[in-house]
């Protein structure tokens, strides 16, 4: 297995960018007073991150960012995620209906 640690990178920031996301629109939207502002600098901030990421590895010619093949390391990351989520939940299936059985 080639580890390549700018992919690895890749889907670190990636990640990190849509849980910003995602965490400052949750905030945002069932905050209130000043979590609904941080809500909103957090959300900016993961989106900051991955324009810039994105542009980092998709379009400049800079040379480590450039080998990085950013939709390949995406698409491969997403299907591992899934099938350990698969597999997780399987598992702990089989081990709630033990232990309720018993």
């Amino acid at each position: 297995m080639d580890l390549d640690i700018w992919s690895f990178l890749t889907v670190i920031i990636f990640v990190f960018a849509l849980v910003m996301m995602i965490a400052g629109v949750f905030s945002a939207y069932f905050g209130a007073g000043r979590n609904r502002a941080y809500g909103g600098v957090i959300f900016a901030v993961g989106l900051i991150v991955c324009v810039v990421w994105a542009y980092l590895v998709g379009f400049s010619e800079i040379e480590p960012f450039y080998g990085v093949h950013a939709w390949d390391v995406m698409y491969d990351a997403l299907v591992n995620m899934v099938a350990v989520l698969i597999g997780a939940l399987i598992a702990i299936g089989i081990f709630l209906v033990v232990v309720l059985k018993s």
